[in-house]
């Protein structure tokens, strides 16, 4: 490619020479798969428009790798907080669908997964592909929803059914390929950890009471994680995609893209009829039967993290109202994030709003 005039060199000329280098490179190492899919990739002519996409593009597709490969791995080792990296996932996929269009945003999905999967491969960490593909396509479903334009909270809903619905095929297949069912094989998964954890306290000399309680705990927590995980599978749906449409706007505004015009999220609030659903869920908990039971445990707490969201939007009108600094709020947001007693504040301030009317939205839509 000619750096000065910027002209492309013939295709047929730039797809022999790269097919020539990558065969170079490969031939006597290895990793004799990569060899397979590169020269099985230009041979059914997969790479040959990625090879030829300019300058412009090239620099859009290291935009989109490079900050996967490093969420990616960042998730896989960073202790503790490393996971939580991996909700950020979808962001560049969702920069670059809106900036360029779904059609550019595939290719440069394609290209990035390989790079993702190459490095994987070569660091030993080749699961860490499937996270990429599942959160891209989660970015790529939210630019086709921000381009219809919905309002935030059918976007947060329509968002919130796709990542449920994509995470759930994943899963599924994942969980099929081993021979078991989804739940049991995260109910599998996190007894193995349990099982892992408790070995290694008994091998650093806890006394075997203990020992025995935490056996006991974990069964408690298995039944529970039974018990509740389709209300978490939708929760955690719900958070990669209030992550993505936060963090969205400054990024977009960076890059001169067009954020969708959403009302305030300090305005936002819950549809008054989800109060008789918790009434409903409720009084169906001191029913009999297990499956109802089931149901409404599940719906109480989906429910509830919603009021969440909707006593963070009066926190947040609030916090605009009296121009609170932004270390001040950052306090607050951390109070609220580690100290559990004000999720229960802000999921009641939400329940109880539609009749307070704290922000008085009610009075101003009257008048």
């Amino acid at each position: 490619m000619s750096g000065r005039s910027g002209a492309c060199v013939p295709k047929s000329q730039l797809l022999k020479h790269s097919t020539t280098q990558a065969a170079r490179y490969f031939t006597n190492t290895r990793w004799r798969w990569a060899n397979q899919v590169i020269a099985l990739g230009f041979e059914h002519c997969i790479f040959r428009d990625f090879w030829y996409i300019g300058c412009m593009k090239i620099t859009d597709v290291m935009g989109c790798a490079g900050p996967i490969v490093l969420l990616l791995f960042a998730a896989t080792w960073i202790p503790i907080v490393g996971p939580f990296f991996i909700f950020l996932i979808p962001l560049p996929f969702l920069y670059y669908a809106t900036k360029l269009g779904l059609r550019e945003a595939l290719k440069i999905t394609a290209v990035t997964l390989l790079i993702v999967g190459l490095i994987a491969r070569v660091a030993g960490y080749p699961h860490v592909v499937i996270f990429g593909l599942e959160f891209g396509l989660v970015g790529l479903t939210l630019s086709e929803i921000y381009r219809r334009k919905y309002t935030l909270g059918f976007t947060m809903l329509w968002g919130t059914c796709a990542t449920l619905i994509i995470g759930a095929v994943f899963l599924t297949l994942i969980a099929l390929s081993q021979n078991m069912g989804p739940i049991e094989m995260i109910l599998g998964y996190f007894q193995q950890n349990l099982g892992a954890t408790i070995r290694a306290y008994k091998e650093a000399g806890l006394e075997s009471e203990k020992v025995a309680q935490l056996k006991e705990y974990g069964k408690i927590l298995a039944d529970i994680l039974a018990m509740i995980y389709p209300a978490l599978s939708v929760v955690g749906s719900g958070l990669v995609v209030y992550i993505a449409v936060v963090l969205s706007k400054p990024i977009f505004r960076l890059g001169n893209i067009r954020y969708p015009d959403f009302a305030p999220m300090d305005q936002w609030r819950s549809h008054d009829l989800m109060v008789w659903g918790v009434i409903g869920a409720g009084f169906a908990l001191f029913l009999p039967i297990g499956g109802i039971r089931f149901v409404a445990t599940n719906g109480l707490i989906v429910m509830g993290v919603i009021y969440v969201f909707h006593g963070l939007a009066i926190v947040l009108f609030f916090l605009n109202k009296y121009r609170v600094p932004h270390w001040v709020r950052f306090g607050i947001y951390l109070l609220i994030l580690f100290q559990q007693i004000f999720w229960i504040v802000l999921a009641l301030a939400g329940l109880f709003d539609q009749w307070i009317d704290f922000r008085r939205i009610h009075k101003r839509a009257a008048t």
